[in-house]
């Protein structure tokens, strides 16, 4: 059965597509953006057509209610929403989100069995699964061809869909990074792609780097001296490899983390009072077994000296990275929180968030929820990758930030004491953090408009 047509973009109408960075819609950080972009093109163009780029379709429409999923290997781009479709807008992510996630890792796992036997008998390319998305393996044919040069790689569906908008949109996130060479390649092929067609190109939210490898290098100064518009969550890094990659100071803005907007709208009237706390290991954060035990004694023992709670607060659902770092750290304890649920709302978390007086993260989102809400940060560190990322949203902040490596035989020292002298400053520098975080929501708005003006 065909799908139902679909009406042409227009002025009042124009269609536009939105990279958002992770498929699977398991980030809290990357659906608190998705949400806010989705909220301002509607206060602008309440009859655009939004389509978003992921491989978890229902799960979208239950966040996102008359957004349309563009799944890159589906069959027919921009399609009207079906009954089914229409259903999980009803029921939500709680009741959709098992169902959704579910379905997708008997694929990734079916089609990771089926490349091994493949590969066994030399026919074809391994399928991986790399945060939150299903893609061929590196070095491999990543696509079906929809024109020359390195666009080529893109998968049929999201070639498609970009061709018929009036604006294409990367997503803010720290993707652009030697730490993750498959999803910086996508990102700048959709906008090369576009470019070529002459489409408006925008990337908004932006943290850029560390970029050091020469062919990644290669890529972005053949593509991002095209895109339109490009606004950076950060001014520490993001400005100079722009310049070095050849993009013109013009086409350039820095704005902030455009998630600060929905979790500045959730901040309570007074200061919390829990001690947040979300560990993050990945194999771009790694933390040893000693540093988690010392982490752990620390919050403990600082938790009962200042009378508090420990609240876990669950950033990437993504193979439940922060949930299976988080929650041993507060096993044990009387003075826990139950954590929320998996498939909460990204403004569930920013409101959990609001309830304390100081957060410990190791993931970066945590830390732009919580400095949005005057919650000052104690952020933990183990690679030069979040080093960056941490010391980019300190200096937005201007204050309200400690880094503690994870390294070091004194981290069992080291953490109380940051913890301590943040608790302690916490009350002084909450209106400074709001100020600041309505400053940087207020750049992101205006940058907003410039990208609205191209289509």
């Amino acid at each position: 059965m065909t799908s139902p047509a679909v009406a042409e973009p227009s002025r009042d109408r124009p269609r536009i597509l939105i990279d958002d960075s992770e498929y699977w819609l398991l980030n809290m950080g990357d659906l608190a953006m998705l949400d806010v972009t989705v909220r301002r093109l509607r206060e602008r163009w309440p009859r655009a057509d939004i389509g978003v780029l992921t491989e978890a379709p229902a799960l979208l429409r239950a966040y996102l209610p008359g957004v349309r999923p563009i799944v890159p290997w589906g069959t027919s781009a921009w399609s009207s929403a079906s009954p089914l479709a229409r259903l999980a807008e009803t029921l939500g992510p709680r009741v959709v989100g098992p169902y959704s996630i579910g379905r997708l890792l008997v694929g990734a796992r079916v089609r990771e069995v089926v490349g091994s036997w493949a590969r066994r008998l030399g026919h074809a390319a391994p399928t991986v699964l790399r945060r939150g998305r299903t893609e061929p393996a590196r070095g491999t044919d990543e696509g079906v061809a929809v024109g020359a040069g390195p666009a080529g790689r893109l998968p049929p569906n999201t070639a498609a869909a970009a061709a018929a908008s009036s604006l294409v949109v990367a997503l803010g996130g720290g993707y652009l990074t030697d730490v993750d060479p498959t999803q910086t390649t996508r990102v700048l092929d959709l906008l090369e792609l576009a470019s070529r067609r002459g489409i408006p190109t925008a990337m908004l939210g932006q943290g850029l780097g560390p970029l050091e490898d020469p062919a990644l290098l290669s890529r972005a100064a053949a593509v991002l001296p095209h895109v339109d518009v490009i606004a950076l969550r950060e001014r520490r890094s993001g400005p100079a490899l722009l310049e070095r990659v050849g993009v013109a100071s013009s086409r350039v803005v820095v704005t902030g983390d455009d998630a600060i907007e929905l979790a500045h709208s959730r901040r309570p009237a007074d200061l919390g009072h829990d001690l947040g706390i979300c560990l993050r290991i990945a194999g771009y954060s790694p933390v040893s077994e000693r540093a988690r035990a010392s982490v752990a004694a620390g919050l403990h023992s600082t938790a009962r000296e200042l009378g508090t709670q420990l609240a876990p607060v669950i950033i990437s659902e993504f193979r439940s990275e922060d949930r299976r770092s988080t929650l041993p750290l507060v096993e044990g304890s009387q003075r826990a929180r139950r954590p929320l649920g998996r498939f909460a709302r990204p403004q569930d978390v920013a409101a959990q968030v609001g309830r304390c007086r100081v957060l410990v993260t190791g993931a970066y989102h945590a830390g732009v929820f919580a400095l949005s809400q005057g919650v000052p940060v104690v952020a933990l560190t183990s690679s030069a990758y979040y080093d960056d990322k941490f010391l980019g949203l300190a200096e937005m902040f201007g204050a309200g930030l400690e880094l503690v490596r994870l390294d070091g035989d004194d981290l069992g020292a080291r953490l109380p004491d940051a913890i301590r002298s943040v608790w302690a400053q916490a009350p002084g520098l909450r209106m400074a953090l709001l100020a600041s975080a309505a400053e940087q929501i207020a750049l992101g708005r205006s940058s907003f408009e410039r990208v609205c003006g191209l289509v």
